[in-house]
C-alpha cells in the first residue's frame, strides 16, 4: 500500500502502470485482451490502498492499447519456427572472482579447449568470471584459474543451445519469452546467455529433456506450448 504523499506525488496512470509492469502474468493478459478491467482496477485499489475507480480502469484501458501495439509475439514465434535447437551434456561451469589474472592464466587453456572445436564460453561481469565448458576439460580450467580465485564449480550439466536467424537481434523480447516459458514450467536455468543468434541455456541434467521438448513445441508448433498441470 502506498501512502498519500505518494499518491499525490505520482498521477493514478503512473501508479497503475507501475504496478501493471510490476505483475509480468497480468501484463502479459492485458496484451492479449484477456481481463476483466473492472476486476483488474478494483485489485489495484485494494492493493495499493488507492480510490477513484474509474480514472484506474480508464488507465488500465489506455495502457492496454499501448501494450498491444508492443506486442512482438507473433514475431518471436515465427522467428523461432525457423531456430533450430543443439543440446549437449557432461557441461560444467567455473565461478571465479573476475581478476585479470585469471583472465590471463585462461588464455592458453581456452586456446587449447577452441581449437578441439569443444564448447567454450566466458561471461565477466563487474564482480565474477563464469567459464563454462566440457566436463572433460574441468581439472585444466580449475588449475588455469587456481583455487584461491574459485568461487564455485558445478558438472554434470547440460547446455540447450537455440540456434535462430539473424533477424533476432531486431525483435524485443526473444530471451525473454524463451525464458519466461520455460520459468513457469518449473526448469530452473542455471546458467542463461545470449549471443549473436545463439541463445544458450544451461540447466541440470534431469530436466534437459523436459526442457528440450517444451522448446521443441515452441519450434515445431509455432505457438506457445500450454503450461505443465493445464
Amino acid at each position: 500500500m502506498i501512502d498519500a504523499a505518494t499518491e499525490q506525488k505520482k498521477s493514478i496512470a503512473e501508479l497503475t502502470r507501475e504496478y501493471i509492469d510490476a505483475h509480468p502474468s497480468i501484463r502479459d493478459c492485458i496484451s492479449k485482451d484477456l481481463i476483466n478491467y473492472s476486476s483488474l482496477a478494483r485489485k489495484i485499489m485494494s492493493e495499493l490502498g488507492l480510490t477513484h475507480e474509474e480514472a484506474i480502469l480508464a488507465a488500465c484501458r489506455r495502457y492496454a492499447m499501448r501494450l498491444a501495439r508492443s506486442d512482438f509475439e507473433g514475431q518471436i514465434i515465427s522467428l523461432f519456427k525457423d531456430s533450430t535447437l543443439e543440446v549437449k551434456t557432461r557441461i560444467c561451469i567455473v565461478i571465479s572472482k573476475n581478476d585479470w589474472v585469471v583472465l590471463r592464466n585462461l588464455e592458453e587453456v581456452v586456446r587449447r579447449i577452441l581449437a578441439e572445436k569443444s564448447v567454450c564460453h566466458i561471461i565477466e561481469s563487474s564482480s565474477a568470471i563464469t567459464v563454462m565448458c566440457e566436463d572433460k576439460h574441468l581439472a585444466m580450467i580449475q588449475k588455469a584459474i587456481g583455487e584461491e580465485y574459485i568461487l564455485r564449480v558445478r558438472k554434470g550439466l547440460a547446455e540447450i543451445t537455440v540456434k535462430s536467424p539473424s533477424r533476432i537481434e531486431d525483435i524485443p523480447g526473444s530471451f525473454a519469452f524463451i525464458s519466461s516459458i520455460l520459468a513457469e514450467n518449473g526448469i530452473n536455468l542455471v546458467e542463461a546467455v545470449s549471443c549473436y543468434t545463439d541463445t544458450i541455456f544451461v540447466v541440470e541434467k534431469d530436466v534437459v529433456m523436459r526442457a528440450f521438448d517444451i522448446l521443441s513445441k515452441i519450434i515445431e508448433g509455432g505457438s506457445r506450448p500450454a503450461q505443465e498441470g493445464d
